[in-house]
């Protein structure tokens, strides 16, 4: 489904902080249009999801701006801010005895009424969502009985039946096999051809080279690096920023597909008397 909604997100000169625990984010200033998928990629610590929540305005910054499609992001009431901006957390459980389609359907709450329930439309866009990602079938399984895979993509269908112009997703394929996590990477990849504005953090940098137009390296707090994957995504780079060797190639594709050649990451094995990891 086309976007109709604008898709951006300008961040400006953003720091946060705990207490006296330090800066966890300092001076990033960056931009998300429509049609891209952003990737930003760091070690553990260096600050994505922290990004993220003064992204969804679940932390307030000490400095800086956080503009939502031309608003600033304090200026937005709660259901203006979720009919702009879906979110699919790394994790979540629910006490409640819902389904899958019932947390699917959730995503319709910022378009409907104060008192008003879901209708039928709303359950049919709900289970077309489910479809879209090849689990339609659990809609009538308890949620709480899900694999953490399974849980994983019911809220990013819960994210699409929002109908939000920018989603924010936190590792949306970490507790995903290998089949759904290439199904999900598709489905993200057709929602920014669509004109939507797309966030994720990643552990997996050749999830940038082969499905984002665009790359965020963040170390300490800092962005290091902002570009196309093509330029940002290198092997000298991911070999600075992880502490490991990491070597990236091209990898030929049959023919018949869009593009000729994909772009890949691969470590270097290191030699048996060499320590693996920087300390």
């Amino acid at each position: 489904m086309a976007v109709s909604d604008p898709a951006d997100v300008e961040v400006t000169g953003l720091s946060f902080g705990y207490g006296r625990g330090g800066h966890r984010i300092t001076d990033v200033s960056l931009s998300v249009r429509s049609t891209e998928v952003c990737c930003l990629l760091g070690p553990n610590g260096a600050g994505k999801t922290t990004l993220l929540r003064c992204l969804l305005g679940l932390l307030r910054p000490e400095r800086g701006t956080v503009r939502i499609t031309g608003r600033d992001i304090g200026t937005l009431a709660p259901r203006e801010l979720a009919r702009r901006v879906a979110y699919v957390p790394q994790s979540t459980s629910s006490p409640f005895p819902f389904t899958a389609l019932d947390i699917a359907v959730m995503g319709r709450t910022p378009h409907l009424g104060m008192l008003e329930a879901p209708g039928a439309a709303d359950r049919r866009g709900a289970l077309a969502q489910l479809d879209r990602l090849g689990i339609a079938h659990l809609a009538d399984r308890s949620f709480a009985a899900l694999s953490g895979g399974e849980r994983q993509l019911v809220l990013l269908a819960r994210a699409l039946v929002q109908q939000a112009a920018i989603l924010i997703l936190d590792e949306p394929t970490a507790a995903l096999d290998y089949g759904n996590e290439v199904r999900t990477l598709h489905v993200v990849a057709e929602l920014a051809r669509e004109g939507h504005a797309v966030i994720m953090t990643t552990h997996q940098p050749s999830h940038a080279l082969t499905y984002s137009n665009r790359a965020v390296l963040m170390r300490g707090g800092v962005v290091i690096a902002d570009g196309h994957p093509d330029d940002v995504v290198t092997g000298e780079r991911l070999s600075d920023l992880y502490g490991v060797p990491v070597h990236v190639t091209g990898v030929t594709l049959p023919p018949g597909h869009d593009r000729r050649e994909v772009r890949t990451c691969v470590p270097i094995p290191a030699p048996r008397s060499a320590p693996l990891l920087r300390r």
